[in-house]
C-alpha cells in the first residue's frame, strides 16, 4: 500500500506541475501564439469579472449557506480570472511580446502595467466600476500594443 501511495503522490505532483506549466505560455518562440486571441481572452476573463461582481452584489446582504457558498464561488472566480489577465500580461506581453528596442515601449509598458493595476483592483472590490476600468485599460493597452483601435467586438 506504500508503495501504491507513494506511486499515487509522484503522479499527483507531476499532473500539478504539468497543468501548471500548460496554462501558461511557454516560453520558447514557436510563433503558434497569437496576440489577438490574447486580447480576446483578456476581454473574457474581464467580462466574467464584471459577471462575478454583478452576482456577489446580489447575494450580498444573504445568509443562508447556499447564497454564502455561491457568492464565495464567484469571489473565487472573480479573483482566477483577474490573475489570468495579470499572467498573460506578464509572461506572455511582458516577457516575450514587448521589446526594449520598440520606439513604443515606453507606452506599451505603461499601458500593461495599467492593466496589471486594473486587474488587482478588480480582484479587490465588487464594484462593478472597477471591471470597466480593467476593460477600458485592456482597449488603451491594445491601441498602444497595436498602433490602432480594436478591430474585434466585445459586449457585455
Amino acid at each position: 500500500m506504500d508503495h501504491n501511495m507513494n506511486r499515487f503522490f509522484a503522479s499527483t505532483i507531476l499532473t500539478l506541475v504539468f497543468a501548471t506549466i500548460a496554462s501558461a505560455h511557454c516560453q520558447v518562440p514557436c510563433g503558434i501564439y497569437g496576440d489577438q486571441r490574447r486580447f480576446e481572452e483578456m476581454l473574457e476573463d474581464e467580462h466574467t469579472i464584471s459577471k462575478a461582481q454583478t452576482e456577489i452584489n446580489s447575494l450580498a446582504g444573504k445568509a443562508d449557506a447556499q447564497s454564502v457558498n455561491q457568492a464565495v464561488r464567484w469571489v473565487t472566480t472573480k479573483e482566477d480570472h483577474a490573475t489570468r489577465i495579470q499572467n498573460t500580461i506578464a509572461a506572455y506581453f511582458m516577457a516575450q511580446r514587448i521589446k526594449t528596442d520598440d520606439p513604443a515601449y515606453g507606452k506599451k509598458l505603461m499601458a500593461a502595467h495599467k492593466v496589471i493595476v486594473n486587474a488587482m483592483k478588480a480582484k479587490q472590490s465588487a464594484d462593478p466600476a472597477t471591471a470597466k476600468a480593467l476593460e477600458e485599460s485592456i482597449f488603451a493597452f491594445y491601441e498602444a500594443y497595436e498602433g490602432k483601435k480594436p478591430d474585434f467586438d466585445h459586449e457585455h
